[in-house]
């Protein structure tokens, strides 16, 4: 089998190479290449995922190590990690994920997914994030097509690679092995990763707006200048890399029918070793709030959010939240929760960009139930104890395993009995829909996409208006 050019290194490793036979690419990012392989001793089928970023392989390994005996975790079997080359992790191979469970309901089953069978995704999502947040890690890029299961239906987190330790117990010193390949039992990197200090922690995005008028504040013309410049840095930087999230599921003629390439998943990767956070990451249409006004302080809550969406999509078999841009996944927040002040979230004013970025009040909002229709007031209330703005508010995965929905009829299905696709499911582009909507947009222009523009001068410098 001939080596693809792009991703040379993996195969002239025969510290990887003796132990495993390379079978096919199965996911290709920005960041990443994912193979499906054997391991030559016993045959298991595994997945090999070649990180080309030193920052995200170091947290994937740590936290990966950290969960290792969580059953609703990805495992880590072992990892190659050699100065001057990328790591290699060697994770379990699980066929699908459950982006491909929603859109095969969506398209072929007659009344979606039962609420059976809703709860037990639940309950497995849940346990994987309670684990995370037992042990200070917050994943920061949770997303259907982050939830990879397995033939049998076992649910598990996976793609660490922007997950941050909140306690950051420090980072250890090792030597390399002599085969340049790291047991589990043993610290790893042979020095600390070099992490670039952010110029700007704010990655705010604009968009159209459908029937609402957004006015951004700027504060000097140097800012103006600073957006439009950002902007243009953001086409280039913005890589999506979700093909990797679903390694165990992509096949190469699926790297270009993604349905989140329009919510791009990135980090900015300006944190440092201070442990100060960074705003830009995730997916957006999975992202907190507090992450869109460029919350640098942040906690384990953005998770809940996510979760919140997650739980909606299974709900609606749709995103709830399908933003087109930074502003427009705002504003589509705003049209639904209602207007932010300091009445319904206490302290958003002091959040970065809060006094940056402001939309025409709502008078009347939508509200959550008319995003859940034909959902029960059980269903809904578990979505609304997530999707709230006050992060402190939102209730923790622990929580909402004991709620009563669970221990209700219907109960949940076991495990075993859990639909799957019997392929990965792409999104359908024969049909109008959200994902197709989004699945060919491939930059985040503020400026280009609200049209018109309008720059007056105020009191204190200028005010951009959209309309």
């Amino acid at each position: 089998m001939d080596p693809p050019s792009k991703s040379w290194s993996i195969y002239s490793r025969p510290e990887i190479t003796q132990r495993y036979e390379i079978l096919e690419q199965i996911g290709s990012g920005a960041y990443s290449d994912v193979y499906k392989a054997r391991r030559r001793s016993d045959d298991l089928i595994v997945a090999l995922k070649e990180v080309h970023d030193y920052q995200s392989a170091f947290r994937e390994i740590e936290a990966l190590q950290i969960l290792q005996n969580s059953p609703n975790i990805i495992v880590l079997h072992e990892y190659f990690w050699r100065e001057e080359e990328d790591a290699v992790l060697v994770l379990e191979y699980l066929r699908t994920d459950l982006a491909s469970v929603i859109r095969g309901a969506k398209r072929n089953w007659e009344n979606g997914i039962s609420i059976g069978e809703i709860k037990r995704w639940m309950i497995q999502i849940l346990h994987g994030i309670d684990a995370c947040h037992r042990n200070a890690i917050v994943h920061r890029d949770l997303k259907p097509l982050n939830l990879l299961i397995s033939s049998d239906g076992v649910l598990k987190l996976a793609d660490f690679g922007q997950s941050r330790i909140l306690l950051e117990p420090g980072f250890f010193a090792v030597e390399d092995h002599p085969d340049g390949q790291n047991t589990l039992d043993q610290t790893w990197p042979p020095h600390q990763p070099e992490f670039v200090r952010e110029a700007e922690n704010s990655c705010m995005e604009g968009s159209q707006n459908q029937g609402q008028t957004t006015t951004i504040k700027i504060e000097s013309s140097r800012e103006v200048s600073e957006l439009k410049a950002k902007d243009e840095a953001d086409k280039e930087s913005n890589f999506q890399d979700g093909n990797t999230s679903c390694f165990a599921t992509c096949t190469t003629s699926d790297m270009d029918e993604d349905p989140f390439k329009g919510s791009y998943s990135y980090d900015e990767g300006g944190e440092d070793m201070s442990g100060a956070l960074t705003s830009c990451v995730g997916t957006r249409w999975f992202r907190a709030p507090e992450l869109l006004y460029g919350s640098t302080s942040y906690g384990q809550e953005i998770d809940l959010w996510s979760l919140g969406c997650i739980f909606a999509e299974l709900f609606n078999l749709e995103p709830l939240f399908p933003g087109t841009s930074d502003i427009d996944q705002l504003s589509r927040i705003i049209n639904v929760l209602g207007n932010i002040t300091e009445e319904t979230w206490q302290g958003c004013s002091r959040l970065p960009d809060y006094g940056k970025i402001t939309f025409t009040k709502i008078e009347n909002s939508l509200s959550l139930e008319a995003c859940l229709p034909n959902r029960s007031s059980d269903e809904f209330h578990i979505v609304k104890r997530l999707v709230c703005y006050d992060p402190g508010s939102r209730a923790t995965a622990m929580e909402l395993l004991n709620d009563r929905y669970f221990n209700e009829e219907p109960l949940p299905v076991p495990v075993n009995e859990l639909r799957l696709p019997s392929t990965n499911i792409g999104p359908d582009e024969s049909s109008p829909g959200v994902w197709c909507d989004y699945k060919d947009m491939d930059s985040d222009s503020d400026f280009d996409e609200f049209g018109k523009v309008d720059i007056s001068s105020s009191g204190t410098g200028f005010s951009i208006r959209f309309s």
